[in-house]
């Protein structure tokens, strides 16, 4: 099978190299997919995406014009896919819908001891040899309330983490998963964890539903002072009133492993030019906000789950079998 590969970095040539099977011939852009770019995809039977591609309408149905059947994502959320036009199409839409639910929990749990313990701002002064501690105290985790939305593999794996640390974890989720109560957490709904979390953080996907589940209405049933995490989707979060929220002091901590308007910025070198977006900018001023650059999925046994996984979902496809891994 000949997989056109879009958004290609060099960490995921290095990965399907190493990791998928020999059957598959890849040829690698590093272009987003968009309209201008889907014309690359002439004469590939299968593309391979991940999570800043765009498969709206248009570019669907460009890519079935230039004989694309199969549409392979190296990543677990499919938002970014119009999957009624998908389908109507003729697509089969493949993804990997659990590469590593460790590596995300625990870059989450990294960012709330980061913004607590201030571990950026020790290192760097350290480095210049000065070791005074004022400004750099944190607080206990024991003992504090954690909200977590979202209970799939990685809210999962992250409230075992927190409970692990001594917190009350308290869960939203449409559907109660019995292993995060055997664990000790606890559901609530959305309207009683607000109030009483001191952090919050996001494991949910992006759906019509939950684009801007923390905006401004949200953000006022808090308590003062919440620190915020978001290591799933960037249209999550309202970015737009977490400025005010940041300004107002209603929250006190901010960890963000992706951005509304990421698409633009992230898994690029941009230091040497000015980014334009006065919005993210303006984040960067807050000395209460850390940013990652998507990074939360980066590891070794990652990348290799998602080059075997994504392999795996493509030669099924090839034999004619049936995938489990189809949306």
């Amino acid at each position: 099978m000949k997989v056109c590969v879009f958004s290609t970095q060099k960490y995921d040539e290095q990965a399907f190299t190493q990791w998928s099977d020999p059957a598959i011939e890849w040829t690698f852009l590093s272009q987003k997919l968009d309209l201008a770019s889907a014309h690359a995809a002439d004469g590939f039977e299968a593309i391979c995406v991940f999570v800043n591609d765009t498969l709206d309408a248009p570019v669907l149905q460009l890519l079935k014009e230039l004989g694309v059947r199969v549409i392979a994502l190296r990543c677990a959320g499919f938002n970014n896919v119009d999957v009624p036009v998908a389908s109507q199409l003729g697509f089969t839409v493949v993804r990997v819908p659990a590469y590593s639910p460790q590596a995300v929990a625990e870059h989450s749990v990294g960012l709330i001891l980061c913004l607590d313990r201030k571990f950026h701002k020790a290192y760097n002064r350290t480095r210049d040899d000065n070791f005074d501690l004022n400004g750099l105290l944190g607080f206990n985790l024991h003992g504090k309330t954690v909200g977590i939305i979202g209970t799939g593999r990685i809210g999962t794996v992250a409230a075992k983490i927190l409970l692990g640390f001594g917190c009350r974890v308290l869960c939203v989720d449409p559907v109660t998963n019995p292993q995060v109560i055997d664990m000790g957490a606890e559901y609530v709904s959305l309207e009683e964890l607000y109030p009483q979390a001191d952090i919050i953080s996001l494991y949910c996907p992006l759906t019509p539903d939950s684009v801007h589940l923390i905006n401004q209405q949200s953000l006022a049933k808090m308590k003062d002072g919440v620190m915020l995490i978001n290591t799933s989707r960037g249209a999550l979060v309202d970015t737009k009133a977490v400025i005010k929220a940041l300004k107002s002091a209603k929250i006190g901590y901010l960890g963000l492993d992706v951005y509304e308007q990421e698409a633009d910025l992230f898994f690029k070198d941009l230091s040497d030019q000015i980014i334009s977006d006065e919005v993210f900018q303006r984040l960067l001023t807050f000395p209460n906000v850390l940013i990652t650059g998507h990074q939360a999925f980066f590891t070794v046994e990652a990348m290799e789950q998602i080059s075997r996984i994504t392999s795996d979902n493509l030669m099924m496809l090839a034999r004619g079998e049936t995938c489990p891994n189809t949306i």
